[in-house]
């Protein structure tokens, strides 16, 4: 399967190739410079066998026991070399990298009685599945610095469907662990690694700041619920960039906690750029939201290609959010097999529990989306503001959603907003005032 993921990747670039011009070199990268260890050991040190049937837990967390107690200067690279490790979920540790050679395979375990509970994340006030804790991520850090994950394309395999089951059958007790999560850490590097079959959502930066996550494939069934590509939460100085996503869920989605618990503890995801991904998905290709409510702003994505998508680009969040989503700019997209080109909606989402205050209004304002072609777009777009909080400074530009030979373009459909619009095709809602020039929209390009 994975020797075919590279034809993929190849056509995808090249069919996004008109839309990245000069910025093609651009990289936001340089927010944390990859780190090269001059000290290394390898989990075969410690007992680790590749053979996929031998339970290597030990080995992982005796590994990087050792790394955190060495407190080598520069820290400790932690090699995997090719083969398959089987092993339950295992902690990183401060200033150190785990290498996945090329052939290496990380591999979940499937027994999930023993997979360890944690508290909730209090801008969340509960599992996002389940009352309650929640499992453990299968690779986890919290309170780190310096962390990186590379090396030559190794696989870390989540082997979720025994998770995907349990939800499906209502057996499951706690929500599904994420493939990798950081809690309230900075200077991560995720890079070079392809991440198949997740539990729950792939990677998820929450609390996090200066993050870099890019050269990423990242694998789930179209089925496979809830499979979310990146979902950096409630963090700051993110850069996702050159990864291809094909999940069950929205490949990038923003957030910033749940209704009455994120406004509670009150940390935005802000300052986030999303570059040059490419992806398939039943859900959303970029979405914002619709976990909300500590606030999402200063949101960059360009250079986005789509193909068989349920909603290109999405931003969403509810009543009983409060909060805000502001100075957005989504550009330079390409779509093709597409149900919904632009979706923008204040109503979507559900919540934690009936403790969530209706009159936390959340403030969308200033979204800009330009230069973006669809192909075989079902139906173009809706924008729908809430009636005592609409939506303001909506602009779009240069934007041509085009439907499928011989089929017939339905409308945008709107409410609850304004804005501008110009070289829009179809043409979209009243509600957006014609304009003749892109500096006539209330924010700038």
């Amino acid at each position: 399967m994975l020797g075919s993921v590279i034809p993929i990747i190849l056509l995808c670039l090249a069919a996004i190739a008109p839309f990245l011009k000069a910025d093609y070199l651009e990289t936001c990268s340089g927010i944390v410079p990859m780190r090269y260890r001059n000290d290394r050991i390898s989990i075969t040190d410690f007992g680790g066998v590749g053979d996929g049937r031998t339970m290597n837990t030990k080995a992982f967390r005796e590994a990087i026991f050792r790394i955190q107690h060495l407190r080598r200067r520069g820290g400790t690279l932690l090699y995997v070399p090719p083969g398959e490790f089987l092993t339950e979920s295992f902690n990183l540790t401060s200033h150190m990298t785990l290498y996945l050679a090329r052939g290496a395979v990380i591999k979940a375990t499937q027994d999930t009685q023993h997979w360890p509970l944690i508290e909730p994340l209090p801008s969340y006030g509960r599992g996002r599945e389940r009352a309650g804790g929640r499992y453990m991520s299968f690779i986890h850090g919290d309170g780190l610095r310096d962390v990186v994950i590379t090396g030559e394309n190794g696989t870390i395999d989540g082997q979720g469907v025994v998770w995907w089951n349990m939800w499906r059958d209502g057996t499951l007790q706690f929500t599904r662990p994420n493939l990798i999560e950081f809690m309230h850490s900075r200077s991560i590097i995720i890079s070079n690694v392809i991440f198949k079959n997740s539990p729950f959502w792939n990677i998820h930066p929450v609390y996090c700041s200066n993050v870099v996550i890019r050269y990423l494939t990242i694998l789930a069934p179209a089925d496979s619920p809830n499979t979310d590509g990146i979902d950096p939460d409630s963090s700051s100085s993110v850069c996702i960039e050159d990864s291809y996503i094909s999940t069950g869920d929205d490949l990038v989605a923003v957030k910033s906690g749940w209704d009455e618990y994120g406004l509670a503890y009150g940390r935005p995801s802000k300052d986030i750029t999303i570059r040059r991904v490419t992806g398939s998905s039943p859900f959303a290709g970029i979405a914002i939201g619709s976990e909300t409510s500590g606030g999402i702003e200063n949101i960059l994505a360009e250079h986005i290609a789509l193909y068989n998508m349920g909603i290109g680009i999405n931003i969403k969040t509810n009543i009983g959010r409060g909060g805000f989503i502001r100075n957005i700019t989504v550009s330079d997209v390409y779509m093709e097999n597409v149900q919904k080109g632009i979706k923008i909606v204040g109503d979507v989402g559900d919540h934690p529990d009936d403790k969530f205050n209706p009159n936390a209004l959340p403030v969308v304002k200033d979204i800009a989306i330009k230069n973006v072609w669809g192909e075989r777009v079902q139906q173009p777009g809706s924008i729908h503001g809430l009636t005592n909080s609409p939506f303001t400074g909506i602009c779009l530009s240069n934007i041509n959603l085009l439907t499928g030979t011989g089929e017939k373009s339905t409308p945008w459909q709107c409410g609850d907003v304004s804005g501008g619009a110009v070289k829009v095709s179809p043409w979209p809602c009243s509600e957006l005032t014609t304009t003749h020039q892109t500096g006539a929209c209330s924010i700038p390009f």
